[in-house]
């Protein structure tokens, strides 16, 4: 695993700055790759692949098993950066450092079963038929800023146990938090003689990774970002023939039928809104509610978002909430909350800037959003709660289908079957009864739509860069 480049405070090339989004202060900065490093970078990954995937599966899963047990043990360490770089609250950046632990340790235990021989029948009962899962060779990976662990965790852990080497390039918001991924791998990788090249952080501008894509030695992309990010990179990898797995933008509906106790429905709501401060994919951006409850409901919301104030990320203190990645994104989404309000919708509270240079605003929600308004198609990436009314749950469905993406959704009702009914014809790739979303290391997780293609983590997540080789034995 190949050592990434030191921080430094040099200016002029430098593209990578990390800026704590509480106060705007400029922790640090990381000079772009020179294209020299580029080649580099590619030509180790290219030669450690080779020795990599000569290695017995056991082997290379023992390292993962490695890297989890690492992401455990600093799990403090990294969730004070991850808060520090983009203003994850401490709490969640340090879940985000355990659940990579789980990642790993999954693929670990789990990955040579999956990546196991499938013997076949063969035709007219001659001979010996396989399936084989092999290694394809380099992969690109090209990751977020909202979680910037998680993300490369569910990609590369599996990749890494089938064999596969790991170009990574992380977002520009967040190098610290790439240097601290790369040490980690190389400390698990160094005691059992894991290659140079098998994991590389690749501080590449957009025009070097258009290179990189299209270099014949590497086989396949993922990316998770935004929809116009993946357009690019999806026709990118098209254009010369390369596997893609892209993860972006989504709406999820959150239909609530029914409740035994509307309030704590909103607050469960609003809870699973604010996490990492509404900068989720799989977020519940659009609230679709039964008539019967919705005034109680928006009541409640409303009343719990307002009561909530800016708070310091790295303190952990009930009733405040953090901020925004960046202050950029911060005005951008309260313009979007401003366009909204003078198209007709309803602001019920919030949707306002702190002063100053941090990236704080003020959690909102809105109603009367109605499919002519642009805030009806968008994705809201950030902490807004939009609350539809559906009079039956004929029109809740039409509501929650009523979008161009389709990652995750969930429907809750006191009735589990009505709920499941409703769930079963959410056009979605993580549909969900009763709860949220089903987090787990073993869980697939992918969409469809505008939402992007393939999947990340569980058995799924082994069978994307991965040769499905038939061998055929005639006796």
């Amino acid at each position: 695993m190949t050592a990434a480049p030191s921080l430094s405070a040099r200016t002029g090339r430098s593209t990578y700055r990390s800026v704590d989004p509480a106060t705007g202060e400029l922790v640090a900065e990381v000079p772009a790759a020179t294209d020299a490093e580029v080649e580099e970078a590619l030509t180790a990954a290219e030669t450690a692949f080779r020795a990599w995937r000569s290695r017995p599966i056991q082997e290379r899963s023992a390292v993962a098993a490695r890297v989890g047990e690492l992401f455990a043990e600093r799990a403090e360490e990294l969730a004070a950066i991850a808060t520090r770089e983009m203003g994850k609250p401490l709490s969640e950046a340090r879940e985000e450092a355990q659940f990579c632990a789980e990642i790993f340790a999954y693929f670990a235990e789990h990955g040579p079963d999956l990546a196991a021989d499938q013997p076949l029948p063969t035709p007219h009962g001659t001979g010996r038929a396989v399936l084989q899962r092999r290694p394809v060779g380099v992969l690109l990976g090209i990751m977020p800023w909202n979680y910037p662990y998680y993300q490369v965790a569910r990609f590369a852990a599996p990749n890494l146990v089938l064999g596969n080497t790991v170009l990574l390039k992380h977002a520009e918001s967040c190098p610290r938090s790439a240097l601290a991924l790369q040490r980690l791998l190389d400390d698990a990788g160094v005691p059992a003689g894991v290659p140079a090249g098998v994991y590389t952080t690749l501080f590449a501008t957009h025009a070097q990774i258009e290179d990189v894509v299209a270099d014949p030695r590497v086989q396949g992309v993922s990316l998770t970002g935004s929809e116009r990010a993946g357009a690019a990179v999806g026709a990118l990898a098209g254009r010369h023939l390369k596997k893609a797995v892209l993860e972006l933008g989504g709406s999820d509906p959150y239909v609530v039928l029914d409740t035994d106790d509307v309030a704590a429905s909103a607050r469960a709501a609003l809870a699973t809104r604010l996490g990492n401060t509404g900068q989720a994919c799989n977020s519940n951006k659009r609230m679709i509610v039964s008539a019967d409850i919705v005034e109680e409901f928006v009541a409640e919301l409303t009343r719990a978002a307002a009561a909530l104030v800016p708070g310091d990320p790295s303190v952990e203190a009930p009733g405040t909430y953090a901020p925004m990645a960046s202050r950029a994104a911060a005005e951008a989404l309260a313009d979007r909350i401003r366009e909204a309000g003078e198209a007709g919708a309803t602001l019920h509270t919030g949707g306002t800037l702190a002063e100053g240079p941090g990236a704080y605003l003020a959690p909102a929600v809105l109603t009367g959003v109605t499919p002519e308004m642009a805030a009806h198609h968008q994705e809201l990436f950030g902490p807004v709660a939009v609350v539809y009314r559906a009079d039956d749950d004929d029109a809740a469905l039409a509501l929650a289908n009523d979008t161009p993406y389709g990652l995750g959704g969930a429907v809750f009702s006191t009735d589990p079957e009505r709920a499941r009914r409703l769930a079963e014809q959410l056009e979605c790739g993580m549909a969900n009864v009763n709860a949220a979303e089903a987090e787990g290391a073993g869980m697939p997780f992918g969409g469809v739509k505008r939402s992007g293609y393939g999947r990340e983590l569980g058995p799924l997540g082994m069978d994307e860069f991965v040769n499905k080789r038939l061998l055929y034995i005639n006796d």
